[in-house]
């Protein structure tokens, strides 16, 4: 088993801390590396995505969003 030495939160936990809206938050993490996405499917419906968003990936994120990469 691999440890996990951030915490995950939630898309609505980030957006609570950023003051966004779930939308920009599920837009900017969906594709990003080190998200984990949990996929639902049923035969010809939608697919429901949960998004669980470590720490250090939202750190990095808003980084290279504010400071134009620069850390």
């Amino acid at each position: 088993m691999i440890p996990f030495p951030d915490r995950f939160l939630t898309v609505q936990q980030v957006a609570r801390r950023r003051n966004l809206s779930h939308d920009t938050i599920r837009r900017l993490f969906l594709e990003e590396p080190g998200v984990l996405v949990i996929a639902r499917t049923k035969p010809r419906r939608r697919i429901y995505r949960s998004l669980r968003i470590p720490e250090s990936v939202e750190q990095r994120v808003f980084a290279r969003l504010t400071n134009g990469g620069a850390l």
